[in-house]
């Protein structure tokens, strides 16, 4: 299949999936699979990094009014009832901090995760009944809400968010937005609320992420070829790492705008299900592999 093409593919696929709680990783892994780019290619390891730092530049500049507001009303908050320690700025890297300090000491677990097909299909599954469930306390009042907004939240929400994002890195497929969003639900935020700081939490989270993984990348242990050493930087590939990093921005960004309007009408019950019978796909395939 023509290069162009396929970058143009992945940057779809991934625009789409990054902040959907359905899971980028898997869905990304799946399409380079099923499109028989070999993922052990230098070029294309590339690619997955730079289509990513794609996607998350759209979210800086889609809120780029609200985080104005946030810097100029720190620490007080729009209020005057936050505190430097309770600011949103200062949750969102609390909430960080709790991620990735215990993803940096998992990060042989989570490489040896990201080759198996088998957790990234158990983490759809597993993933999207423990949002099935949420989501259904949350409409049936159950999980009655009393953070409406991310200016009310407290230190303890933000640590528990930090904390369930975790399994997002440990478990491929579990889907970054999915345990964030399902996170704040429990400690009784409000969906949009909950959904908001999940955005704002990924802002560090994946650019400290990915920029992580391209030092790796051009920076390998003792012994081992720079991915970028590897690569033949022609015309053509500079223009398909352009085409896929474009795309995977623009999608984003309108991906952003429609799940913000959806989820204040709507649950993520859809999404719910999607991840389960995705999920049981991506099992039965390894189980047939």
């Amino acid at each position: 299949m023509n290069s162009y093409l396929l970058a143009l593919i992945l940057g779809v696929v991934e625009g789409l999936t990054e902040f959907l709680p359905v899971s980028s990783t898997a869905h990304l892994r799946i399409s380079e699979a099923l499109l028989g780019i070999d993922l052990g290619d230098g070029y294309w390891k590339m690619f997955s990094i730079v289509i990513q730092l794609g996607a998350i530049l759209c979210l800086p500049i889609y809120f780029r009014e609200r985080i104005a507001k946030f810097f100029a009303t720190f620490p007080h908050g729009e209020r005057g009832d936050r505190t430097a320690l309770t600011h949103p700025l200062t949750l969102t890297m609390i909430a960080f901090v709790c991620t990735a300090g215990p993803a940096f000491l998992l990060h042989k677990v989570i490489g040896k995760n990201l080759e198996s097909l088998v957790v990234m299909g158990s983490a759809l599954v597993v993933g999207g009944i423990i949002m099935w469930v949420v989501d259904a306390l949350y409409s049936s009042g159950t999980l009655r809400h009393h953070t409406d907004h991310v200016e009310e939240m407290s230190l303890g929400q933000a640590v528990w968010v930090g904390l369930c994002q975790i399994l997002s890195a440990v478990f491929p497929g579990t889907s970054r937005s999915m345990s964030t969003i399902a996170a704040g639900q429990i400690v009784r935020m409000s969906r949009a609320a909950a959904l908001e700081f999940s955005f704002f939490l990924s802002i560090p989270t994946m650019v400290v992420a990915t920029l992580y993984d391209l030092l790796k990348s051009m920076h390998p242990h003792a012994g081992e070829p720079s991915v970028l050493g590897q690569i033949t930087w022609s015309a053509q590939a500079w223009i398909t790492l352009g085409i896929g990093f474009c795309v995977s921005f623009v999608v984003a960004y309108f991906v952003v705008a429609w799940f913000m309007n959806w989820v204040r009408s709507r649950g993520f019950v859809p999404f719910a299900v999607y991840r389960i019978i995705v999920g049981a796909i991506v099992l039965w395939w390894a189980v047939k592999a």
